[in-house]
């Protein structure tokens, strides 16, 4: 649980710091360099600008000179200024959402939800097509530029760079600034080759005779041209050099320097220290050696690390002036009340080397002082690194279990699980809250192998545990169950979910509330699932949590079969978790799964298209299991009933592999029933049997009619009642019937009970029950039209509109229940329209590329996603973004279309003309 130490209440956390994404003001004597960026410029639409130079060479002035330049052009542009704490996968990739979301929050609001809940290749290279997407939707000329890429080595952080330079639309540019060679060989050989490359080096960068005078004579006021050209000479046009010349020269009396050469580091270094730091004054000295153990200072940061908190106006005073006369510190932008400050690189270099020749100076103090200053502002890589640097790893635990529930909670996993590396695996082991957390991480991420681990891990200690903490564990088998839809573990732990301590904390009430409304709604008790749910909302909770929990029991409507209501509350949860930004994107994807389920109940089937396929691959891995399930399903119905079969096919390829992979049973069996019905309307005997014989050897492993175990044998006895129907078997489809609908009111399915009391109507009237068979019907419609059902009615069978259309004729239909069955004729001639035009306009076909040709020609064999991949040596994800494109070039919506726009354009099997 949270440590008292480092208490995370009243205070907001600091995910990324405003100033790594904001640039630098830059010196007050930029000088233009008319030549350098107008070349600049004339690169501004390459793919790659890569500028690289040692230290001091001035690429950190020349990017904020050429990012001016940009913006005057209309450009926007997004700036991150790396360090070395960013040589993480996580950590990385949230620096760079930060970054875009300055220019565009809604740019990076999908890719934010998947930042740290899988770290495989296939997982990697699926968040940069979404981060591709969102950037795709901005379309504005987008300049990214990451300057001291140098500090970088993790091999999938260069990987996320080249994906990103392959898969992003033409108006996105990559700017890197580096001291070493940009470690993408491949890729930058590729680019080079096609013209999409610019690269400076030292030799641009480098000042001329004339840019070195121009330079020094802003810095100084005036020079004599000859002293220009000698300094011109000892630097050899080195930025930095000419810089310490200037400053040096501007606190000497007498104006004279030493004539040595000042053209690398060790120069300046060497220089610095006995030229320089030599004459300054005691204060300020003091002032630059303590700040240079801080990537970055301000004010009352300074003050602390001298131990006068309040000597603030004083240190305002000192940085300023420090400022003023460039001594190598710069202000930074940011979104704070202080006034941020970074310290030259070379400088600091420096200045770390001579802390160590201070005894009188403890660095570990320094950096405990500030690791409390950074804590107690929410800035958490900044506290845990001076923390470790401190040489404290129990105070960096602290800190970040501490935090580590609000980031759980805010959806931050990637942040959580940077901090979690950082923390010595002793500290790890010792600490409740962390062990916690960590199997967290890994529930969220799927990652259930290292989740046994840690759960195994935690309840060895569940013996000296306290009752909170005891509870907690409880939790996180509940959650745990839930994600795995396992209703029986739920279930076994009932009384320790029902006995709750009584200072428990809002985690602890909302996750308690989830997790009984989950198993009381699966055991058809829908109202007290509501109930739960309504006592669980707490004055001063969690806004996040608030809305989950009104996502959870818009879920108990939808099971209940009640339309309407649900479909009015995913609509509210999904605009305001929208308008909340990334940290609450998994409730909108969650709320977009489910809003998907009530809209193709209306008969909305294009709408449940636009509202998933943008958002389908980042919902599967981020949304509950039955999230998933609707948001399949239902896509799936929706390009079926559009007449897009090879399009509803894959969606349930794409369920079966999810259910699978997860081994969720219950999903599984609710693909195999849709692709079931599918071949059956296909006329596909063989394939429709052999699918019921997966089904029904899943479910022989289930003897319970509760929970998930009776969901998976109600879907099997369905599955075995349209199968007798199809073989016009009326009368053993009647016996399986009749049971199954008992079973289904007992539970209060009741969108079930309509939908198999229309299927019940078939059987009877194929075995000449017409009486029966209408008296079915009725009850089917009665309840039908009390639920707000259109396609659970008109999706039993093909037979249904002319069953529906005879009993419309019948003088003995009721008046309001007529009305009904006109709104459900309507519905279905709507559908069969769409099915026969399709929704694609026409268009002319657009350039496709050599791949996106290769993957025209596999699909036009029904080759699903999986296999194209193998056969051209990429990753399923891959495909998938080379589909979208090609969808767009030849104006068509899906599988089937671009098959046909294939045919009617005349292209050969190889995808050309």
């Amino acid at each position: 649980m949270p440590s008292s130490r480092y208490s995370s209440s009243d205070r907001e956390l600091q995910v990324v710091a405003s100033t790594k994404v904001l640039p630098p003001r830059g010196a007050r004597h930029l000088m233009p360099r008319e030549a350098l960026i107008s070349r600049l410029l004339e690169a501004r639409r390459q793919r790659c600008v890569v500028i690289q130079g040692p230290a001091g060479c001035g690429k950190t002035s020349t990017l904020l000179a050429w990012r001016r330049e940009l913006l005057s052009l209309n450009f926007d542009v997004a700036w991150l200024s790396l360090a070395g704490e960013d040589n993480d996968l996580a950590r990385f990739s949230s620096c760079l959402l930060a970054s875009l979301a300055e220019v565009d929050p809604a740019m990076v609001r999908e890719a934010a939800i998947l930042v740290g809940r899988e770290n495989d290749d296939l997982a990697m290279e699926h968040w940069v097509i979404t981060l591709v997407q969102g950037i795709a939707q901005h379309k504005q000329e987008l300049v990214l530029i990451l300057d001291d890429l140098h500090l970088l080595s993790d091999p999938r952080i260069f990987q996320i760079l080249q994906w990103l330079l392959e898969y992003a639309p033409a108006h996105f540019h990559l700017v890197l600034g580096s001291r070493t060679a940009v470690p993408m060989p491949h890729a930058l050989t590729r680019l080079r080759a096609q013209g999409l490359l610019s690269e400076f080096d030292l030799r641009d960068l480098r000042f001329s005779a004339e840019e070195s005078e121009r330079f020094l004579r802003e810095y100084l006021g005036k020079i004599d041209k000859r002293d220009a050209e000698v300094l011109h000479e000892l630097t050899d046009g080195w930025a930095a050099g000419l810089q310490l010349f200037a400053v040096d020269l501007k606190a000497r009396p007498n104006g004279s320097y030493p004539h040595v050469q000042v053209r690398d580091a060790g120069a300046f270094a060497s220089y610095f220290e006995q030229e320089v730091l030599a004459n300054l004054a005691p204060d300020d000295l003091a002032l630059l050696l303590r700040t240079s153990i801080c990537n970055r200072f301000c004010a009352s940061l300074c003050a602390a690390l001298f131990g006068q908190p309040h000597a603030l106006p004083k240190m305002l005073n000192r940085l300023a002036r420090l400022d003023g006369s460039n001594l190598f510190i710069t202000k930074v932008e940011s979104h704070d009340r202080e006034s941020w400050y970074r310290m030259h690189p070379l400088l600091r270099e420096v200045l770390r080397g001579q802390l160590a020749e201070h005894p009188e100076i403890d660095q570990q103090a320094l950096h405990a002082t500030a690791r409390s200053w950074f804590s107690e502002r929410g800035y958490l890589d900044e506290a845990v690194r001076h923390a470790i640097q401190a040489g404290d790893t129990q105070a960096a635990a602290d800190i970040v279990e501490a935090w580590a529930y609000d980031l759980l909670a805010r959806g931050d996993l990637s942040q959580l699980a940077s901090l979690l590396r950082r923390i010595p695996e002793e500290q790890m082991q010792e600490r409740f809250g962390l062990l916690l957390v960590t199997a967290h991480r890994h529930m969220f991420a799927r990652d259930y192998a290292a989740l046994e681990q840690a759960v195994a891990r935690l309840d060895g200690m569940r013996e000296g545990l306290e009752p909170n903490q005891r509870y907690a564990l409880t939790l996180l088998h509940a959650g745990t169950a839930l994600q795995r839809d396992d209703t029986d573990a739920a279930q076994a732990l009932l009384p320790e979910l029902l006995d709750i301590p009584e200072d428990a904390d809002d985690f602890a009430q909302t996750g308690r509330s989830n997790a009984l409304a989950w198993l009381y709604m699966y055991q058809g008790e829908y109202e007290h699932a509501r109930a739960i749910l309504d006592a669980g909302e707490r004055p001063g909770g969690s806004p996040r949590r608030s809305l989950v929990g009104r996502c959870m029991a818009g879920m108990s409507l939808i099971l209940e079969g009640r339309i309407t209501q649900a479909e009015h509350i995913f609509r509210e949860v999904l605009q305001e978790a929208e308008q909340q930004g990334p940290a609450y994107g998994t409730v909108a994807f969650m709320a977009a799964g489910l809003l998907a389920s009530a809209l193709y109940e209306l008969n909305e089937c294009e709408s449940v298209c636009q509202l998933l396929e943008p958002r389908i691959g980042v919902l599967e891995r981020a949304s509950l299991p039955e999230a998933v399930l609707q948001a399949l399903l239902m896509l799936s119905s929706s390009h079926w009933q559009a007449g897009r079969r090879l399009e509803a096919h894959a969606q349930i390829d794409r369920l079966e592999e999810y259910a699978s992979a997860y081994s969720l049973d219950r999903l599984l069996v609710s693909a195999l029933i849709v692709r079931h019905s599918f071949f059956l309307q296909q006329g596909e005997i063989e394939q429709a049997k052999a699918t019921l014989e997966r089904i029904e050897t899943l479910a022989a492993g289930y003897s319970d009619n509760r929970g998930i175990a009776g969901d998976i044998r109600m879907v099997a006895q369905r599955a075995q009642a349209e199968e007798r129907i199809h073989r016009k078997d009326f009368a053993t489809a009647a016996e399986v019937l009749a049971p199954l609908i008992a079973t289904c009111e007992e539970s209060k399915r009741w969108r079930r009970v309509a939908s198999l009391r229309m299927l019940l109507a078939i059987a009877e009237q194929g075995r000449g029950n017409d009486e029966a068979a209408r008296a079915q019907m009725i009850e089917a419609l009665r309840l039908g039209h009390q639920l707000g059902l259109l396609r659970s009615l008109l999706s039993v069978s093909h037979r249904v509109p002319k069953m529906l259309a005879r009993l419309l004729e019948d003088e003995r239909t009721d008046p309001v229940l007529g009305f009904y069955i006109q709104r459900l004729l309507a519905a279905s001639e709507q559908a069969a329209q769409d099915a026969g035009t399709g929704t694609a306009p026409a268009a002319a076909i657009g350039n496709l590329s050599d791949r996106e040709s290769e993957v025209l020609a596999l699909l036009a064999h029904a080759m699903p996603n999986k296999k194209i991949a193998r056969a051209l040596g990429v990753s399923p994800e891959t495909v998938k973004w080379h589909l979208k494109n090609i969808y767009g070039k030849l104006g068509v919506s899906g599988r089937d279309e671009a098959i046909a726009r294939m045919r009617d354009l005349g292209l050969d099997s190889a995808g050309k003309l």
